[in-house]
């Protein structure tokens, strides 16, 4: 029930088909966001006509609240958030490590206090699994360890080896679970770290081949504060280092120049909470003015759409001057309807690459698109 069809490639970038029981993914691919069951601002419908056909949700926040067991009782994720397409579930490590007020990292899992109410909780490879399955996702992600950014050799080198021993565990558990009460499989993918070490990179790659013959790879600990530059030599390592006939999902990285500079270097899938974000603060993106904060004064008066190459529901019925008043006068309305500009840029440029890859135009595209949009002052800086 799961495969990933290699359709077409320009380079590295890839044109991909990843099938699931819940339907079809186009590769390259933006996932939505829906980090409790909902991606922020929008009911599941409106999510779908941006053209998004695959969506993640968390596992740390699901499990604190409203609960996995609740999950599996109401018929899992997919009947909770009215979402019928395809769903990746991380495993909440990253959460764990970094939005937990207290926590103790040992060989068996992580003892953790809950961000919300500071409640004691533990985390074990096993019990991600068991988690996992009640959510009842289509892709799920084994148990890693996510060093911070910064982490010096011998830190990335023990969360390396931390991280595959999870992975064992991780792969016993869900072999051992089966397939899910209707029948459905779920696809287990790992998570690669080793920060910006270029040897501790293929070795973990090489380490998990060795494993097993893995559906997909998750890429960890990347825009965790490493430069550009270190991530894209990491991305260009991975992509000599993987089966091509796999799909690579590059965990956390969603701003418009990222998701094209790891397009060029083989990913397939792609997630991050920028678009709705961004919206919250009034800023959105754009192809020819990169990103803009609506507050500006400068669009009092402007009655042109936020970008007039967006076919977005935004667009086509408000300009500029209506969003500022909403953005400056803090209602509700500007949050959803920034959310909806933002999340359908982003996926439509997922769209035109997979395009632009099938007819051989996607280096030259990208480029141009790229210089155009870091000159209007669009260039994502490095992530802390």
């Amino acid at each position: 029930m799961f495969e990933y069809d290699l359709v077409a490639a320009e380079g590295s970038a890839r044109v991909g088909t990843l099938s699931t029981p819940h339907g079809d993914v186009a590769t390259p691919a933006f996932m939505p966001v829906g980090t409790v069951g909902t991606v922020k601002g929008l009911i599941m419908e409106e999510v779908r006509t941006l053209g998004a056909s695959m969506v993640l949700a968390n596992t740390y926040h699901l499990y604190l609240r409203p609960g996995h067991e609740l999950l599996r009782r109401l018929g899992g994720l997919h009947d909770f958030m009215r979402w019928d397409g395809p769903i990746l579930t991380d495993s909440g490590g990253y959460q764990v490590f970094s939005l937990a007020d207290i926590r103790d990292v040992h060989d068996d899992g992580v003892e953790f206090r809950s961000h919300i109410d500071g409640s004691t909780h533990s985390f074990t490879p096993e019990s991600v699994m068991d988690i996992q399955r009640a959510l009842g996702a289509d892709v799920i992600m084994a148990f890693d360890e996510c060093p911070p950014g910064g982490s010096d050799r011998a830190r990335a080198e023990a969360a390396n080896t931390r991280t595959l021993r999870w992975l064992e565990r991780c792969r016993v558990r869900f072999a051992e679970l089966g397939a899910q009460e209707d029948g459905a499989e779920q696809a287990l993918f790992p998570v690669l770290q080793g920060n910006v070490f270029d040897d501790l990179r293929r070795a973990h790659a090489r380490q998990f081949m060795d494993l097993e013959d893995w559906p997909g790879y998750g890429i960890g600990g990347l825009s965790v504060g490493e430069s550009k530059d270190d991530m894209w030599r990491v991305l260009d390592i991975l992509n000599e280092e993987l089966p091509s006939d796999r799909p690579r999902y590059l965990m956390g990285v969603g701003y418009p120049d990222d998701l094209l500079e790891a397009v060029a270097r083989g990913c397939d899938l792609f997630d991050c909470v920028a678009p709705t974000r961004n919206a919250r603060h009034g800023t959105a993106w754009t192809s020819h003015e990169g990103q803009v904060n609506l507050k500006a004064a400068r669009f009092r008066e402007d009655t042109g759409p936020i970008d007039p190459d967006c076919d977005c529901y935004t667009c086509a019925r408000y300009d500029r001057a209506y969003l500022r008043h909403l953005v400056v006068a803090s209602e509700w309305l500007a949050v959803r309807l920034l959310s909806i500009h933002n999340l359908r840029f982003i996926v439509a440029l997922g769209e035109e690459s997979h395009r632009r890859i099938r007819d051989g135009t996607f280096e030259s595209w990208s480029r141009e698109w790229l210089d155009r949009y870091r000159r209007a002052g669009g260039e994502t800086k490095s992530s802390p």
